[in-house]
């Protein structure tokens, strides 16, 4: 039978005698894979055999995935790199966000980073899941990882995910394999707010405190970044309108001043009630006295909330300053946050519409306003009860007809 002509990728060499063992024959390879998505030149891999099925059975193996747009090529980019890479390249987005890839991404890089990306598996990410919701990891200091939630498990993976599929586009994998983990159940949280009487209570509480117009805004709705990023020339004391854009945010334990509002809906003007403008009037009277008191080394004071010495207060302190104020009081020990939350849910109570409470809280969507930001409290429930109750009295004691 005729010997089978090789191929024209595969060519036949005779190695130099220096090179020679026991088999001085090798078989090399040399095939188009496709064009580099990035590049747009195009790509060819190169090898050598022993032998010439070898040869002809890789041959057929990259033709064959070329065709059906599977094939890359041996890389060598590991987790860590390729974490790293695509960190690189979100360009434009918010220090806050950045900093929370980050965040989130710390224990893949530590834990996986010096696996190559073409042998990451499912597997190796459902361990590392399986390792931060029991606590098992530690951070580069030493200390004990905290257990890890659903949702920050979640993003976590998201965000790998993100990584992973960049390189799929770029031809560097196969498939993305955080793509096929499953995510971890999340038991929605009932978040907890101030009822109307305890809202009086701490109003009561804070009224000698020196950022008590601050506390009058939170429990209007505002945000914390909102809070922090507030400035006088936004405040019309006259025409009693707030006007909110600039934040002051937290990332990475730093406060950065954000000139944008935290998105479209949330940049908004608000018509002050008659009691919180006497608040922001009384406060800006306070401090062009500490200002005055104080002297050259006065800060600019363009801030709603900084301290005696004209310097804007770093958002993480008024959480401090909020969690103190509330230790003390006998009412629920509710976040910062969580007077925004209060804010939208009295509104609802109040029958205020959903529409008109999005718009002061600043969302674009109402349905995730009734979802997020509207709760049952019980005195709400009593009253609900006590409705319905007079409801069945009354029907119990209708004359029934002969």
């Amino acid at each position: 039978m005729a010997r089978q002509q090789l191929p024209p990728q595969i060519k036949k060499i005779e190695l130099a005698k220096k090179e020679r063992g026991k088999n001085a024959i090798r078989y090399q390879l040399t095939v188009d894979t496709g064009v580099d998505p990035i590049t747009g030149r195009r790509k060819q891999l190169r090898k050598r055999f022993t032998t010439e099925a070898d040869a002809r059975d890789e041959l057929a193996r990259i033709q064959n995935e070329v065709q059906r747009g599977t094939f890359v090529h041996s890389i060598d980019l590991t987790v860590e790199r390729a974490c790293a890479n695509w960190l690189l390249s979100r360009h434009g987005i918010k220090p806050t966000t950045k900093v929370g890839y980050e965040d989130v991404l710390k224990p893949v890089r530590s834990e996986l980073g010096d696996i190559s990306v073409q042998k990451l598996t499912r597997l190796d990410i459902d361990k590392l899941i399986k390792e931060l919701r029991e606590g098992k990891l530690t951070r580069s200091t030493g200390h004990s990882r905290k257990k890890w939630g659903p949702r920050t498990c979640n993003l976590m993976v998201g965000t790998l995910s993100q990584v992973l599929e960049q390189l799929v586009k770029e031809g560097q994998l196969v498939r993305n394999v955080a793509a096929l983990v499953d995510h971890v159940p999340q038991t929605r949280k009932q978040l907890q707010t101030l009822t109307a009487d305890e809202v009086q209570v701490v109003l009561g509480a804070i009224k000698n405190d020196r950022l008590r117009h601050v506390w009058h805004l939170a429990l209007s709705g505002l945000r914390r970044g909102e809070l922090g990023g507030l400035r006088w020339a936004d405040v019309d004391l006259e025409n009693r309108t707030l006007r909110i854009g600039p934040t002051r945010v937290s990332a990475g334990g730093e406060a950065i001043d954000q000139e944008d509002a935290k998105s479209t809906a949330s940049g908004r003007t608000l018509p002050l009630p008659q009691p919180l403008a006497d608040e922001l009037k009384a406060a800006k009277r306070q401090q062009a006295a500490e200002k005055l008191a104080f002297g050259e080394g006065y800060g600019d004071g363009g801030y709603v909330a900084c301290n005696e010495a004209g310097q804007p207060l770093h958002p993480d302190t008024l959480t401090k300053r909020w969690k103190s104020i509330l230790a003390d009081l006998d009412v629920a020990q509710v976040r910062l946050h969580d007077a925004r939350h209060t804010c939208g849910t009295l509104m609802h109570l109040q029958g205020v519409p959903i529409a008109v409470i999005a718009a002061w809280l600043g969302h674009a969507d109402s349905s995730f306003t009734m979802r997020t930001y509207t709760h049952s409290q019980t005195d709400a429930l009593a009253a609900a009860a006590t409705s319905l109750g007079s409801l069945v009295t009354i029907r119990d004691n209708e004359p029934k007809s002969s």
